[in-house]
């Protein structure tokens, strides 16, 4: 009879948290179109990555998907035009885990493209382990934030000349778990999975922060967000397929579809509700109160400069 009751309780808190996310959800509901924009979203073969990118093509924009794998990338480069009827859908490969990849990438979308309009830093992983680059940097916090972190410096130039354009940082609530600790930066001292998830969402709320002061009077602006639970390829890491299954069901059931937590990324590159909003955290298609410490100016500069140290890159001040 406990038992009974203990899943009772379980099963009614499951369908309030499912009603709430529901009535709470944003959508994205401009009819803004998209037409003559570039746009790249990195890990836009799957996920909240795909959805964004049908999103943007089916409004005309010439879509870049920066991919690891080529493969999964044209699979997802035909189900979008396939939806959309957009053909002006590209693929190209950007491995994270590789500054040499990061470099070669702008170096190819220098060549092939005149402008770049909007920058989607989508792609993200948890539980790679404790393992290093060959760059010398921590797998998880290259992945999450220094390889995302060197691809923007790299593009603001051409995003400059585009302007007005925009950079949207796919954060996350779990970033105010987060500790910055500038003798730890790179993992070094001590590390788990889930603190290094947490700081790398930090960090790039820290590094929208500077950027955005960075880029004043530019045209061209930065805002981060979080994009709420869904059961994206982000779980493919669980090394049990039991485990993972459950926990993708679990949240596929209670949280939110991929469409619906791609929707405040949509929002951010497409509303002219926040044209010209720069520098701000936003969660289902509104602007909401990051972390005390992600509003921290001075540390967000320092750990700029550092980050700038780790990935042997500087970005001349503005």
């Amino acid at each position: 009879m406990i038992l009974w009751s203990i899943f009772g309780v379980i099963i009614l808190l499951v369908l309030i948290v499912k009603v709430y996310q529901k009535l709470t959800v944003g959508i994205c509901r401009t009819s803004a179109h998209m037409v003559g924009k570039v746009v790249i979203v990195t890990g836009g073969n799957s996920g909240l990555g795909l959805e964004t990118c049908k999103d943007l093509a089916s409004r005309g924009a010439k879509v870049i998907l920066a991919c690891r794998s080529a493969r999964r990338g044209n699979e997802a480069k035909e189900e979008i035009i396939k939806f959309t009827g957009n053909p002006d859908v590209h693929v190209r490969e950007l491995d994270l885990a590789s500054l040499r990849s990061v470099k070669d990438f702008c170096a190819q979308i220098y060549k092939t493209e005149k402008r770049v309009d909007v920058l989607i830093n989508n792609a993200g992983a948890g539980g790679l382990g404790n393992g290093k680059t060959a760059d010398g940097l921590h797998i998880g916090m290259q992945v999450n934030y220094f390889a995302p972190f060197l691809l923007t410096c790299l593009l603001v130039p051409l995003m400059k000349t585009s302007a007005p354009s925009r950079i949207i940082n796919v954060s996350s609530m779990i970033h105010k778990y987060g500790e910055l600790d500038f003798e730890n930066l790179n993992m070094e001292k001590y590390w788990s999975d889930y603190i290094v998830y947490a700081n790398s969402k930090l960090f790039l709320n820290l590094m929208t922060l500077e950027l955005s002061s960075r880029l004043k009077g530019t045209g061209v602006t930065v805002n981060a967000l979080h994009p709420g639970v869904a059961a994206t390829n982000i779980f493919r890491n669980i090394p049990s397929n039991i485990i993972r299954n459950i926990v993708e069901k679990c949240i596929g059931f209670t949280f939110q579809t991929p469409w619906e937590a791609a929707q405040t990324s949509i929002y951010l590159a497409v509303s002219p509700e926040v044209e010209g909003v720069t520098g701000k955290y936003f969660s289902d298609c509104r602007e909401k109160q990051p972390s005390n410490c992600s509003l921290n100016a001075e540390l967000a500069k320092r750990l700029w400069l550092e980050s700038e140290k780790l990935v042997k890159f500087s970005l001349p001040d503005q």
